[in-house]
């Protein structure tokens, strides 16, 4: 079940990215060591009395003086009720209610959309009478902050979980594969799906999904069932939409939740751009098995080695995502469109595959024989057995007699003999290491 999304709105200068990463804690850490992953993350989870979430943080945006201000806030404003379920409405207790808050005020309003307000910068008892004046809003209590102090962020979060929605996720049999399309706007998306759905003459029914934007598709072929998760698209047009790409990757999360493959779409004509590893990255985050789709296949001027330099770029801008097979095609002349059915098959099948324990311990043991652990201050990794513990995406649990011992390369180098002996095509690998106790 796909998580509900709270979005943290407000101007500039309100601290809602300090608030947004005390909410995540330090999940943020994950993909920045990550060769190839932006660190200019917008979207995180987090949990709070046992419900789970995701978090938009609508930070980061440059003002070109007050106009701009106004015309900003509000577009960040629409764009986060089109994408949240629960909207946290950041201001500022030492400058009080402003004109721009005022304006997302009525705007939050008019939406329906359930708000918190969540005054920040209240570092100290002398500004708890400041909040006050936030009533005014018409939101009801505010919720006194301090985000770089750490106070009121408890209230904070259970003030959004009484307040948000029971879930409502569409949900498939297990052996339907769940197929998301992501990717920056205007790479063939939405003609990707018209392709599929077309080329393989099925019959169609559309089914609303929970995200306000994704449309699933479900259809069979060979007697496979799969649903498409189709995230194309803006409502609204406009030059102030069309010139925030980032926001796309609002949208393109909660598909990714939902899916068991993830259909990266580049457009072929224009190449590979940051927006492109930034929504990737997700997806590889997340643990979802992953294929490159390199659209408008049939616009590149071509010679004998395009297709190798496309794929050798693709290679070098997504070194954390070495294991995504590629697919070439064009959705409008559906040229090597065939090719894509097969693939999705195939790493569903990877994602969810279950290696047998004492195959796994067998490469394992060679692995190590082949080349032992390093020693570290005198002291050696000793790799007693492994075990898969869960699917999609696999996670082995490796035992041995100290976990501070398992360098970072060492642990690379079993992930790609098991890959070599199972190969695990399309998925993320997740390994981890845990101490052996004597009583085992």
């Amino acid at each position: 079940m796909a998580r509900p999304v709270i979005a943290i709105v407000g101007r500039p200068n309100v601290g809602k990215s300090t608030i947004f990463n005390r909410i995540i804690g330090d999940r943020l850490a994950i993909v920045e060591d990550k060769p190839g992953i932006t660190r200019d993350r917008i979207y995180g989870t987090g949990e709070w009395s046992g419900r789970s979430f995701s978090v938009i943080d609508t930070g980061g945006i440059e003002i070109d003086g007050e106009d701009g201000m106004l015309r900003l806030v509000r577009m960040q404003a629409e764009l986060a009720i089109e994408e949240a379920d629960l909207i946290v409405f950041m201001a500022d207790a030492k400058s009080g209610v402003t004109n721009a808050d005022e304006e997302v005020a009525q705007i939050l309003f008019r939406s329906g959309k359930p708000v918190v307000v969540a005054v920040n910068k209240v570092d100290n008892l002398q500004r708890m009478d400041d909040i006050y004046e936030f009533y005014s809003l018409g939101f009801g209590d505010p919720i006194a902050l301090s985000g770089s102090h750490g106070i009121g962020i408890g209230d904070l979060l259970e003030a959004c979980v009484e307040r948000l929605p029971a879930g409502e996720d569409q949900e498939y049999d297990d052996d339907v594969i769940k197929v998301a399309l992501i990717g920056r706007p205007n790479v063939g998306k939405s003609s990707l799906v018209n392709a599929i759905l077309g080329e393989e003459r099925v019959i169609v029914s559309e089914v609303a999904g929970t995200t306000r934007d994704a449309i699933d598709t479900p259809f069979v072929k060979d007697d496979q069932r799969y649903v498409l998760i189709d995230t194309a698209g803006m409502r609204k047009r406009g030059k102030v939409y069309e010139t925030t790409e980032k926001y796309s990757v609002m949208r393109s999360m909660k598909a990714i939740e939902r899916a068991d493959v993830v259909l990266v779409v580049i457009n072929g004509e224009e190449g590979i751009i940051e927006q492109d590893k930034h929504i990737a990255g997700y997806a590889h985050e997340m643990g979802k098995a992953s294929v490159f789709v390199v659209n408008k296949w049939d616009v590149v001027e071509k010679d004998d080695k395009t297709m190798q330099h496309f794929t050798n770029s693709i290679r070098d801008h997504f070194l954390f995502m070495s294991y995504a097979p590629i697919v070439f095609l064009s959705a409008l002349t559906k040229s090597r469109l065939h090719r894509l059915l097969p693939v999705i098959d195939r790493v569903a099948e990877q994602h969810a595959m279950r290696v047998p324990t004492h195959l796994l311990n067998d490469v394992v043991a060679d692995a190590v024989a082949i080349t032992p652990p390093p020693t570290d201050k005198g002291r050696r990794l000793r790799v007693n057995y492994a075990t898969q513990v869960s699917v999609k995406p696999p996670t082995i649990l490796i035992f041995v007699n100290d976990p501070e011992l398992m360098h970072f390369s060492y642990e690379r180098y079993l992930e790609n003999k098991i890959r070599a002996a199972f190969d695990f095509e399309g998925t993320p690998l997740r390994l981890f290491t845990r101490r052996k106790s004597d009583q085992e």
